[in-house]
């Protein structure tokens, strides 16, 4: 039987510590940090040698197999993916490309008064990897998530790192057209990545959710490599008022839950007996080690300060009174409104990408999308403008104790390209 949590909430202005107290039920990274910072120094120093070994302990890696997987083993698995699943994915794959490909920008012109211009130029990184998650399940809507907007953004080599390497996990990167699939994962992945062994080329870029030990390690590098952010173990706040749906409610919790320990499912009402009827479902689930709680608000601004509050991975608005606050809301990897939303859907077939932001970082942090796999850089073109840029350009120079920076401006004052 699972277990549930029962808290409450009185005013709005106690969201925060609610919010805090919710995030304690579940271990955080700084449980892992030592031991992951250990993983990444090791691989770092020792390379293919200490990262085969740690794939020989943790991902099942037979010794004498190397870690990259063949393209024969590629099209192996793709030629004996089950036919609709392969349907299924190849949708998925089209609904996440068209709201990846929604999110480029275009290179724009920015002409000023003096007489300079500046591009500001859209530009892909060149090699980007996605981690795929491979502990309870295979997940290739992971790849389709990480990999196709990867590609969309333009990134030429596209890398994916799986630990084991499951058929479906292959069949799924064959159909995305993945580069390169290493059937590594965990902190020594992501180390190598980062750094480069012997066998695998360093990226510029690791996206894609995974434990706390491999978000851990993203952290660790994130100064060596760009990272999408903390895409950790899965939660979800539903805020349900009055005619939401018990079952569905209850459905869409333990659906979230089903990622096992270390997650987190939060439902929140004003409603006392809609709480009472979720819990009684919750209660005769099956325990899958997730966090299950259930918070009594006294209103829906109560509810609303909460889920600000706690940022969740996933918000669900079900009944009418909370889906009225979807304008409202700010703190959230995605947001499902109302009674057909089940965040399921994001998960794999909606469109919008299922690496979001854990752990409360959706206060500041996206989902992820294009441009994560690229970067602005601007073009500046002063020609002309060097004489009406130069006196005011030497004058901030020199208040800041640089005088060459000054003369380089200052010489310039007659140039005309």
């Amino acid at each position: 039987m699972a277990e549930v949590t029962r808290l409450a909430l009185g005013q709005a202005t106690d969201a925060a510590g609610l919010a805090a107290r919710l995030r304690d039920l579940v271990p955080s990274a700084a449980d892992v940090s030592a031991a992951a910072a250990q993983i990444v120094a090791d691989v770092r120093a020792g390379g293919d040698g200490a990262l085969m070994r740690c794939a020989q302990e943790h991902d099942g890696v037979v010794e004498g197999v190397g870690a990259r997987v063949s393209a024969a083993e590629l099209a192996q698995a793709l030629s004996e993916l089950d036919a609709d699943v392969r349907g299924a994915l190849e949708l998925a794959i089209e609904n996440v490309a068209a709201v990846a490909r929604a999110g480029l920008g275009a290179d724009v012109d920015v002409d000023l008064p003096q007489g300079q211009r500046v591009r500001l130029r859209e530009i892909p990184v060149a090699r980007a990897a996605i981690y795929v998650p491979g502990g309870r399940a295979p997940y290739p809507s992971s790849v389709v998530m990480g990999a196709v907007t990867a590609r969309e953004a333009g990134v030429s080599d596209v890398v994916v790192c799986a630990p084991g390497g499951h058929p479906v996990i292959l069949a799924a990167c064959a159909l995305c057209g993945v580069d390169e699939v290493y059937r590594v994962g965990g902190a020594h992945a992501i180390a190598a990545l980062a750094y480069g062994t012997e066998s695998i080329a360093r990226v510029d870029v690791i996206a894609g959710p995974g434990n706390l030990w491999v978000q851990e390690a993203k952290r660790l590098v994130s100064g060596e490599v760009g990272i999408d952010g903390f895409a950790g173990p899965s939660d979800v706040l539903v805020l349900a008022g009055a005619g939401a749906d018990a079952e569905l409610v209850a459905l869409d919790l333990l659906a979230q839950a089903e990622h096992g320990e270390g997650s987190i499912a939060v439902a929140v009402s004003d409603d006392a007996s809609l709480l009472g009827e979720v819990e009684t479902r919750l209660s005769a689930a099956a325990d899958s080690g997730a966090a299950m709680a259930l918070v009594t608000v006294a209103d829906m601004e109560a509810g609303l300060a909460l889920a600000e509050a706690f940022a969740p991975e996933h918000l669900e608005l079900q009944g009418p009174a909370a889906e009225a606050l979807a304008s409202r809301v700010r703190s959230a990897g995605c947001l499902f409104v109302g009674v057909a939303g089940a965040t399921a859907f994001g998960d794999y077939v909606a469109g919008s990408n299922h690496t979001l932001p854990t752990g409360g970082a959706a206060r500041f942090a996206s989902g992820l999308n294009v441009r994560h796999f690229r970067r602005r850089m601007s073009e500046v073109h002063i020609g002309g403008a060097a004489g009406a840029l130069a006196g005011p350009g030497a004058l901030i120079a020199r208040a800041e104790g640089f005088d060459v920076h000054a003369t380089s401006m200052e010489v310039r004052e007659n140039q005309s390209r």
